[in-house]
Formats: C-alpha cells, sequence, structure tokens
C-alpha cells in the first residue's frame, strides 16, 4: 500500500516555503544608531551582551554611554530590545523571535578607571 502525505502536512509545507523568502537578511552596519546614557558612580561594571558582539570602550566622561546597532530583515514575529544598568550590571537585550534573521552589535563607553567584566568574566578593560 502507497503511503501520501496527509493533506494538513503538505499545507503547512508549502506555507513555511512560502514565507521563508520574507525574513530577509539583516546587517548591524547598515542599522541607524541608537544611544542611551546612564548614570554612574561606581567602579566596577559588569557588561552583559547575550552574545551579541560588544565594544567596550575607555573614555573620559562620568557616566556610561551605550549605542546599539539593530536590523532585522522582513520578519515575521517581533524583536526584543532592552537595556538597562542596575547595580553595577549593564544588560543589553536585542534579538528576535519568530521567523526572522536579526543582527546586533553594540559599543559601551565605560568612565576611566572602572574595572569592567563581560559576563561577570575579568577583561583587560579598565574604563
Amino acid at each position: 500500500m502507497e503511503r501520501r502525505p496527509h493533506p494538513k502536512t503538505f499545507l503547512l509545507a508549502l506555507a513555511v516555503a512560502a514565507v521563508l523568502p520574507l525574513t530577509g537578511c539583516a546587517d548591524s552596519a547598515k542599522a541607524e544608531p541608537e544611544e542611551q546614557t546612564f548614570a554612574f558612580t561606581g567602579t566596577a561594571l559588569d557588561v552583559k551582551a547575550h552574545g551579541n558582539p560588544t565594544d567596550l570602550i575607555p573614555a573620559d566622561r562620568t557616566d556610561v554611554k551605550v549605542t546599539r546597532w539593530f536590523d532585522t530583515g522582513a520578519q515575521v514575529g517581533s524583536k526584543r530590545l532592552s537595556w538597562t544598568l542596575e547595580n553595577g550590571t549593564l544588560d543589553l537585550h536585542a534579538g528576535c523571535t519568530g521567523l526572522a534573521d536579526c543582527e546586533a552589535r553594540f559599543r559601551v563607553e565605560v568612565p576611566r578607571n572602572v574595572a569592567v567584566t563581560r559576563d561577570g568574566r575579568p577583561t583587560d578593560l579598565k574604563g
């Protein structure tokens, strides 16, 4: 007896094949930068970027400045963007859910003489 695919399986495969070309490509290099400045009075900063490329830069400033580049191709889903600085931890989120191609990168300018860790691990950077 010959086994044929169930019609619903075929329709689901067809729908996925139709949506995949819409996801497009993302390129953070083409994204417009967004900036956020956070007041900071501590002596140590832990940066959590959740796998996104992040440049840590010592700077002549008293606050922490974050620049974010975020780009998505056409997407079916939603994006998740947040940045917070609480209790010495700078938490940077940038990503997508659903069928989407997202790309993000960050630049964090840190005051000089601040000890910086990345995800709780020591870095060579002294702000």
